[in-house]
């Protein structure tokens, strides 16, 4: 007679199921939050009773404590596309999705290495305007160029010369002048205007280089950042392939 009753309660715990309550307490989030985990995707698909509540398992327990690490790695965009890949069945593109946010961080470390490269670049090599003001055939004839490349560069958004008023000629002042001079030793040495822009933009933030320092520990500040996160990233894939392994 016990043993029938025992049988009977460990038939009970074994499928009882965890409730929403539950899920969001062990999750560190509001109940509210679990739904939208829910309906977003981030979980497999939530069966629901008669009523209408929603029916939640261990496996949704599983797949919110791993959407968790994935977000902290991933963001919120890139973790809920690969968790609607797992749960729709498409290892492959979990495997491709996962593959390009790794090398989305590979990319940004190479940006990083070639602006600071710029940047030493033009620290040592950039000599003062020579003038005032010059017309801009006289800065092209400075730097070896033609006329075009600094109205190219000016349309690009990397100078930005005044107009003579009597004139109407482009005319650069000392400010503009050095950012030509910059240009030009960065286009010589092979960086695109896409690497351009940031050299110039930090050199503008600290009063056009006088403090090169501060340029070299805001870059050195962004790698850091960049290991924190590629250590939260690898965390995460780790956790996935885990994941991926238990389905």
């Amino acid at each position: 007679m016990s043993r029938s009753r025992g049988t009977v309660k460990a038939s009970t715990a074994a499928v009882k199921r965890p409730r929403l309550v539950d899920l969001a307490r062990s999750a560190g989030l509001s109940v509210q939050s679990v739904r939208q985990y829910a309906d977003v995707g981030f979980l497999p698909p939530v069966s629901r009773t008669p009523s209408g509540y929603r029916v939640f398992t261990s496996e949704h327990a599983e797949a919110l404590r791993v959407a968790r690490v994935l977000i902290k790695g991933y963001g919120w965009d890139s973790a809920l596309s690969v968790l609607r890949a797992v749960h729709g069945g498409s290892r492959s593109l979990v495997l491709s999705l996962v593959d390009a946010s790794h090398a989305e961080l590979h990319a940004e470390r190479l940006r990083i290495d070639r602006v600071l490269g710029a940047f030493e670049a033009v620290v040592v090599d950039a000599p003062p305007p020579s003038s005032a003001y010059l017309r801009v055939g006289e800065v092209a004839r400075s730097l070896g160029v033609r006329t075009s490349a600094l109205r190219l560069w000016e349309k690009r958004g990397l100078l930005r010369p005044t107009r003579d008023r009597t004139t109407g000629y482009r005319v650069y002042d000392r400010g503009q002048q050095r950012n030509a001079h910059l240009i030009a030793i960065l286009r010589r040495g092979g960086y695109g205007i896409e690497l351009i822009r940031p050299v110039l933009d930090e050199l503008h933030s600290t009063d056009q280089s006088r403090k090169p320092e501060r340029v070299r520990a805001e870059l050195a500040r962004r790698e850091a950042d960049l290991d924190r996160l590629s250590t939260l990233r690898l965390q995460a894939t780790a956790t996935l392939f885990g994941y991926l392994e238990s389905l």
